[in-house]
């Protein structure tokens, strides 16, 4: 089972890109799927997730208005769409399946690196 992240890059403040997550060895359409990311030096934090079926999005409220969330089951895949990017939005990010607690998620895929120039 496998979560494979891609889409990171260097973007400038203000700028947008658009982060891809692909899984493969078994269907995540039935679980809830999302995104968190780590800062250099900082503790890794939530940053979106979206419930199986797409019912139900949540985002951190410091990406909030900026970022959204969706996902292609035919894929097997959860974007994260992220508009207005500041410096702070620096990060590795990690997209992550199968929530058992907003922090706790069964499935972590390798991170992809988004740095934001000022």
């Amino acid at each position: 089972v496998q979560l494979q992240a891609s889409g990171g890059g260097l973007v400038q403040a203000g700028g947008s890109l658009r982060l891809s997550c692909a899984g493969s060895g078994r269907s995540f359409s039935h679980c809830a799927m999302g995104w968190f990311r780590q800062a250099p030096g900082k503790e890794r934090e939530f940053v979106a997730a979206i419930s199986s079926g797409s019912i139900n999005t949540n985002f951190a409220d410091s990406v909030k208005g900026r970022f959204t969330i969706s996902r292609d089951y035919a894929k097997n895949s959860v974007y994260l769409q992220m508009n207005s990017l500041k410096p702070e939005d620096t990060a590795v990010y990690y997209c992550v399946a199968d929530q058992r607690t907003r922090l706790t998620w069964t499935f972590w895929g390798q991170g992809t690196l988004v740095t934001v120039s000022s």
